[in-house]
C-alpha cells in the first residue's frame, strides 16, 4: 500500500534506515531537515531519485515548512526528537521541542488529510519511576513522571507522547495514531549523525570507559526499528496502539563480553573488570550525565515486545549481531581508533 510518507528528522539514525526502506518499498518519501543544505551530503546515502525522495526545511520549534512537506502525505512517521549525549542545562531544553514538535506535526497531518501518524516514542516513556528491581515491562506501563530516575530524556519522551495521545483523542478526527517505542537503538551506523545510544560502544572501543558500570538496557538493531515503523505504517486495525521494540537486557559487561569474544585485537582496549557503585557515585558528582543515571545501578528493565511480534509479525535479528555491526561500522568509519 505504498503511498506518500512523510518522515521527520531525515537525518537522523533511525530515519535513515527507515526512509531506505520505504523507499526499497515503492514509497515516495518526503523528509523533513532542519537545514536544506543537507540534502546534497543525505540524498548518495538515502537513495531514491528527486522523484522519490523530497527534501523539506522544518524544524520542530517553529512552523515553517511543515505544510510544505506534509502536502500529498497519506502516512507520517513523526521521528524527529531532541536526544543528547550530554546533560542539558534545564530539562525544558529537551521537552519544549519533543512536545511541541510532535503537536505541530500532528496538526499539520491532520490538516493535510493524513490517514496514519506513527511516533517514534521510546521504552523512556514505559520503564521509569517505578523504584529499584527487576521488571519486564508492557505497552500498559507507562513512567512516573514523579519518580527519582526520572531525568529530562525520560521526561521529554513521556510528556510528548502523552501529549500527542491526548491531543489526538480531541482533535485528531479521524486520523490515526500508533507510536514505536523502542529501547536503546545499536546496528551499523549510517552517516556522522547516530544515536546517543551508539556512545556505550563507542566508548568501550575506545577505552574511554575505564571499567564496565552496573549499568544496562533492552537492546534492538536499528534496521528491525526501521521495519517495524514500516509495518506500524501500513498494518490495518492498530490505531492507538502501542509497540515496544526491544530485545534482550543487557548490562553494559555483556556488552563488552561480545565486542571481546569476536573482535581481537580491535577489542584489546575494552575494558571487562566491573566498576563498585561507590566509584560511580563518586564520578557522578563531577559529571552530570553519569549523575542521570546512577539511579539505574543495579536496575533490569526488561521490555517486552510480544506484543509487536503477535501484531504485526515482527522479527528481530541476533543482539550479537547488533553490537558487532554497530562496532565495525564505527571502526570503518574512523569514529573509533583501535
Amino acid at each position: 500500500m505504498a503511498g506518500t510518507v512523510l518522515v521527520s528528522g531525515g537525518s537522523g539514525y533511525i530515519a535513515g534506515f527507515l526512509i531506505r526502506q520505504l523507499l526499497a518499498e515503492g514509497w515516495t518519501v518526503h523528509a523533513t531537515v532542519r537545514s536544506l543544505s543537507r540534502e546534497a551530503q543525505l540524498r548518495p546515502l538515502l537513495g531514491g531519485t528527486a522523484e522519490t525522495l523530497r527534501f523539506f526545511a522544518a524544524d520542530l520549534t517553529a512552523d515553517a515548512g511543515w505544510a510544505e512537506a506534509m502536502a500529498g502525505c497519506s502516512h507520517v512517521a513523526h521521528v524527529a526528537s531532541p536526544f543528547r549525549a550530554d546533560a542539558p542545562r534545564h530539562e525544558d531544553e529537551l521537552i519544549i521541542p519533543a512536545r511541541e514538535g510532535v503537536l505541530r506535526a500532528l496538526r499539520y497531518a491532520r490538516d493535510a488529510g493524513v490517514t496514519r501518524f506513527v511516533q517514534t516514542s521510546s521504552v523512556a516513556a514505559i520503564a521509569y519511576g517505578h523504584g529499584k528491581g527487576v521488571f519486564e515491562f508492557t505497552e500498559r506501563d507507562w513512567t512516573n513522571l514523579d519518580g527519582a530516575d526520572v531525568y529530562a530524556y525520560v521526561k521529554s519522551k513521556t510528556i510528548a507522547e502523552r501529549a500527542a495521545r491526548d491531543w489526538v483523542a480531541s482533535e485528531g478526527g479521524g486520523m490515526e495514531f500508533v507510536s514505536v517505542n523502542p529501547a536503546a537503538v545499536l546496528g551499523p551506523v549510517w552517516s556522522g549523525d547516530f544515536s546517543p545510544s551508539i556512545e556505550v560502544v563507542r566508548q568501550l572501543l575506545s577505552g574511554a570507559l575505564p571499567g564496565c558500570p552496573d549499568l544496562g538496557f533492552g537492546i534492538v538493531d536499528v534496521r528491525d526499528v526501521a521495519d517495524l515503523h514500516v509495518r506500524a505504517l501500513t498494518a490495518p486495525g492498530i490505531a492507538g496502539e502501542r509497540f515496544i521494540a526491544s530485545g534482550p537486557f543487557l548490562k553494559i559487561a555483556d556488552v563488552a563480553k561480545v565486542l571481546k569474544a569476536n573482535l581481537g585485537p580491535q577489542a584489546r582496549k575494552v575494558p571487562t573488570r566491573k566498576l563498585p557503585d561507590w566509584l560511580v557515585r563518586t564520578v557522578a558528582l563531577f559529571n552530570p550525565v553519569i549523575r542521570q543515571v546512577t539511579g539505574e545501578l543495579g536496575n533490569v528493565r526488561g521490555a517486552s515486545s510480544d506484543h509487536a511480534r503477535s501484531r504485526l509479525g515482527w522479527t528481530i535479528r541476533p543482539v550479537e549481531d547488533s553490537i558487532l555491526d554497530c562496532a565495525r561500522s564505527l571502526i570503518e568509519r574512523g569514529v573509533v581508533k583501535v
